[in-house]
């Protein structure tokens, strides 16, 4: 019983990993560099298919999907100052109610729910910059996302 047990828990395990590395591949993902400073990201292409503009903040682009419900920014912020992620994060004034918080000498992670969408951003210190991604997606769909959002982030250079 227990092998059988094993087997079932291994072929779900097996299409779970199929399904994910299928998703994967159809979100095309391509090297999205912000050409005056080097900054850089994986943007899954096929997914976020919309009209891309300026990012709002710095130098980099606004990614959206074609239905508009979520939107990622790749984007070099200056740090003239030469704030470490904590105190620029701090500079930042973020809302209250962070419900994730990640902060070391390299870089800072935040995210939070806001009018049932997940925001999150990441920046990552950089010589006079910060390097970032932020995303708003709904929160309903957190689960489609986590992936995506784990790949993008991990992928900022």
């Amino acid at each position: 019983m227990a092998a059988r047990s094993l087997a079932i828990l291994t072929a779900i395990g097996v299409a779970t990993l199929a399904a994910a590395a299928q998703a994967q591949t159809a979100a095309n993902w391509q090297r999205y560099v912000i050409p005056d400073t080097g900054a850089a990201a994986d943007v899954p292409a096929a997914i976020f298919d919309g009209e891309s503009t300026p990012a709002q903040y710095g130098v980099g682009r606004r990614f959206v999907t074609a239905d508009g419900r979520a939107d990622l920014s790749v984007q070099t912020i200056p740090n003239e100052r030469g704030l470490t992620p904590a105190g620029f994060l701090a500079a930042q004034n973020p809302p209250s109610g962070i419900i994730y918080r990640r902060v070391t000498p390299r870089f800072f992670v935040v995210s939070s729910v806001r009018d049932g969408r997940i925001w999150y951003n990441r920046c990552n210190r950089a010589t006079g910059a910060m390097n970032c991604v932020l995303m708003n997606y709904p929160a309903g769909e957190k689960r489609k996302w986590d992936a995506i959002v784990t790949r993008i982030s991990h992928s900022l250079r």
